[in-house]
């Protein structure tokens, strides 16, 4: 139809070199970003410029969403069941004064629940006020608080020995959940499995061997990290779940929420709101990946908004009797701990690595956690 040739027209003028094998599905009302199919390299067929688009959509968005065979909407919906049910039960102890026995801040909140009120986004006021208009973020400045909860749950095999014994703790099961690891392992490893095989697409859109991200992401910390926010509580238009902020480590993975209100910004500071179509996945670029490429592809900045979409899906909500919770089902992909952060050779220069100086990841995770005020 027209709106979809034109959706598609777009698409090929702001991506000139963009294939035409590409399932181009999605567009968002600001900027057109397209769905890639991962079949083909799945099944090891030539996806030489699928990867290509990859790389590009990475580079000129910070974002990608894609299409995996192997991600059902069906577990995506058992992992939300799940984690509302979770966050109802949690939120009703804190609120009853109770101590939340499933939260560590002793190891920095990467293992457990964290609740509401504890995440703080970094202070980004300087880089937010050099945007204009509708691409300003509605984060306070300096950041308040976060109102969202989050909960962290381990996926992956973790290193024998390492420097960073506090990001490899072993995971909190919930009491009352029997079926807790099933759930949580597996959505945690299909969205892993899809992360990392964008890993290796980007690798190969850059010109770089297949294995160049996965090998550094293997033993890496990964956490599927389901954010909860109480929409009875914190019901009102322009509440900021997640401040305005970008992810520490190499690359973030959600599947479809049942409530709008994520905000992404663009490589030119373009605002755009997220629609993920059903059965799709979105990814974004982290601080590591950012790193990694000396800049080729920027770490995206992001804010969770109660917006007019996410009041129109609450009303949905009440009438179908559902929790009112909106959950992200995220998972955020880390470089292992143990392992460098450099430009890589293709994006080394003399400006770029001394942007980016030689780090191990463990110790970019900590600071960039101290800076949130979680260690």
């Amino acid at each position: 139809n027209a709106e979809y040739m034109g959706a598609v027209d777009s698409l090929k003028r702001l991506l000139p070199q963009s294939p035409t094998k590409m399932d181009i599905r999605y567009c968002t009302e600001q900027a057109p970003i397209p769905v890639v199919d991962l079949s083909n390299h799945l099944a090891g067929e030539d996806a030489t410029e699928n990867c290509k688009a990859v790389a590009d959509c990475l580079h000129r968005y910070g974002v990608l969403v894609v299409r995996d065979p192997r991600v059902q909407e069906s577990d995506n919906d058992r992992f939300l069941d799940t984690m509302e049910k979770y966050y109802v039960s949690a939120s009703k102890k804190l609120y009853a004064g109770e101590t939340l026995s499933d939260a560590h801040p002793e190891l920095y909140y990467q293992v457990g629940v964290t609740p509401e009120n504890v995440e703080r986004a970094r202070n980004h006021c300087d880089r937010a006020d050099g945007l204009e208009g509708a691409n300003k973020p509605m984060t306070e400045c300096p950041p308040h608080p976060d109102a969202k909860w989050r909960f962290f749950w381990r996926i992956g095999s973790r290193p024998t020995d390492t420097k960073f014994p506090s990001l490899a703790a072993e995971d909190v099961i919930p009491e009352g959940f029997p079926d807790w690891s099933d759930v949580m392992n597996r959505w945690g490893n299909l969205m892993l499995a899809s992360l990392t095989t964008v890993a290796e697409m980007a690798a190969v859109g850059f010109g770089l061997a297949a294995n160049t991200f996965t090998s550094l992401l293997h033993n890496g910390p990964h956490l599927l990290a389901p954010t909860g926010s109480d929409l009875v509580k914190y019901g009102s238009l322009g509440t900021v779940f997640a401040g305005y902020h970008y992810d520490l480590n190499f690359m973030t993975i959600h599947g479809r929420s049942r409530f709008p209100g994520l905000y992404i910004w663009t490589r030119d500071g373009q605002k755009v709101l997220v629609k993920v179509p059903p059965g799709c996945l979105i990814l974004q670029a982290g601080k590591q990946f950012e790193w990694l490429t000396g800049g080729e592809v920027l770490a995206g900045f992001h804010e969770v908004i109660f917006t007019p979409e996410t009041q129109e899906a609450l009303e949905r909500a009440k009438e179908a009797g559902r929790p009112l919770w909106r959950i992200s089902s995220t998972l955020f992909g880390h470089v292992a701990c143990d392992q460098t952060l450099q430009p890589l050779a293709s994006f080394a220069s003399a400006e770029r690595n001394e942007k980016y100086p030689p780090t191990l990841a463990g110790d970019q995770v900590q600071e960039e956690l101290r800076a949130i005020a979680l260690a």
